[in-house]
């Protein structure tokens, strides 16, 4: 019997190389998105349910699970990868933006992990392998909103990796650094207000360098490989640095302490101290 992974967020991106690796890896792939009735491709091919899931609406989740498990009998991994990135000034940004931001890469994730877990408990197994970032461990300018989601997403990671432990269950955090997907694009939303002169030199210097660091970034086909290995190797390792940038940056910010590190992010920016 072939294991079977649910993943959120496939229509582009991250999650949908994940699919598509777990898939020519002989999984069976519960590949979610809000509007499945715009894909075409996963929607021809065996082995590959393509069902509705919009990590805001709780119906969905369950509607999702229990499609997927109609359909293949089990499920044995969960991706959380469904997220997008809010930055801006945080005076800037109108409160429902950072709800959303928090629905979405939090609350989200956590009513998809809690949809699943009846099913791991019963079988007395499963993976749920969360996707956060190397913005969940250290932190730029203008990123409170997503990187309050990123460490909220390791914080909970951590502690529901003591919880499920004992119930046979996995917890994995994958970590990865730029990606070359569309997160710049409609994955990204910025907030900023000119009215507000004194936030424009790190608007200015931080939309300058975010672009060229994607760009420079891993292919997403390279970060599903990681995640495929981190599902896959049978051990209890928690976290998992992803691209050469990610295991660049993490290892500077173990090396330094906090004035040090924060002096050479300004510096990068060109903002002095």
């Amino acid at each position: 019997m072939n294991n079977t992974i649910l993943i959120t967020g496939t229509s582009s991106g991250l999650g949908r190389a994940t699919a598509k690796h777990f898939h020519a890896q002989g999984w069976n792939v519960i590949a979610t998105m809000r509007t499945p009735e715009h894909e075409t491709e996963f929607s021809q091919i065996e082995r590959v349910l393509v069902t509705r899931l919009d990590v805001q609406d709780p119906s969905s989740i369950q509607s999702a699970v229990d499609a997927g498990l109609a359909k293949f009998g089990r499920i044995d991994v969960l991706i959380n990868n469904a997220g997008y990135g809010a930055y801006g000034p945080l005076e800037a940004t109108p409160f429902e933006k950072i709800q959303r931001q928090f629905d979405v890469n939090v609350l989200g994730l956590l009513a998809t992990t809690q949809a699943l877990l009846p099913h791991f408990r019963q079988n007395r197994k499963g993976t749920i392998v969360n996707i956060s970032s190397v913005g969940g461990r250290l932190t730029f300018p203008l990123g409170t909103l997503y990187h309050g989601t990123k460490f909220a997403v390791e914080g909970l990671s951590e502690a529901l990796h003591y919880e499920l432990s004992p119930l046979g269950i996995q917890v994995k955090i994958i970590e990865p650094g730029g990606i070359k997907t569309d997160f710049g694009g409609r994955s990204f939303d910025f907030s900023n207000d000119p009215q507000l002169p004194e936030y424009q030199p790190f608007v200015e210097a931080v939309l300058d360098v975010l672009g060229p660091m994607m760009a420079a970034g891993s292919s997403p086909e390279h970060i599903a490989e990681i995640v495929y290995a981190a599902t896959t190797d049978g051990t209890d390792q928690l976290r998992y640095e992803a691209g050469e940038d990610a295991v660049q940056l993490l290892a500077s910010r173990r090396a330094a302490d906090d004035a040090t590190f924060f002096a050479g992010i300004k510096a990068q920016l060109g903002l002095g101290a």
